[in-house]
């Protein structure tokens, strides 16, 4: 594996660690996910009974696994990118498409998500929702809440990820980037 061109500041270090630690002691979700999908189609298959309960519990650890995987994954740099291209560049032009990308596309983005998804939650909780389907699960409000708090750990990964590009641009050596374009 190839050593990350950016280098890490205090904050972002314990940033991405807490953050990686969060991620790896939430991993046991996919488990528990695929045991729920196992049960529920033995359940269904075998004993020709199907369970609201488990299918929303379904959507709900996926939900889970999701939306706190992402600050998780954007932190180990394994989110999804244009690999053919990306590989081709020096890491100068490397941190200023991610630093344009970041400013201009994903803070903005999450800002939206956060400032509606907070609402969200609110009205959910002050309806005291729960699910619609006979038999399904209570506190609707809660996975809702998983939105906000998902994403609030994509931007902390995210600020995270600025201030190792802000350092590698504006703040590292001039020889170390000199270096860095070889």
């Amino acid at each position: 594996m190839a050593k990350p061109y950016l280098p890490h500041t205090p904050a972002s270090r314990w940033i991405d660690g807490w953050l990686e630690r969060l991620g790896r002691s939430l991993s046991f979700v996919w488990f528990v996910l695929l045991a729920v999908i196992v049960c529920n189609v033995v359940l269904r298959y075998v004993f020709n009974q199907g369970r609201i309960e488990l299918e929303e519990l379904q959507w709900h650890l996926y939900s889970v696994g999701f939306l706190l995987g992402m600050s998780y994954a954007y932190q180990a740099d394994a989110h999804i990118r244009v690999d053919v291209l990306h590989e081709n560049f020096s890491d100068p032009t490397k941190a200023w498409i991610e630093l344009y990308g970041i400013l201009l596309l994903l803070l903005p983005f999450i800002a939206l998500i956060l400032i509606f998804s907070v609402r969200f939650v609110e009205s959910s909780w002050a309806l005291g929702e729960v699910s619609s389907s006979p038999g399904g699960l209570p506190l609707r409000w809660l996975i809702k809440a998983v939105l906000p708090l998902g994403f609030g750990l994509l931007l902390m990964s995210a600020l995270s990820r600025l201030l190792r590009i802000w350092y590698f641009l504006f703040l590292q050596p001039r020889e170390e980037l000199a270096h860095a374009d070889e």
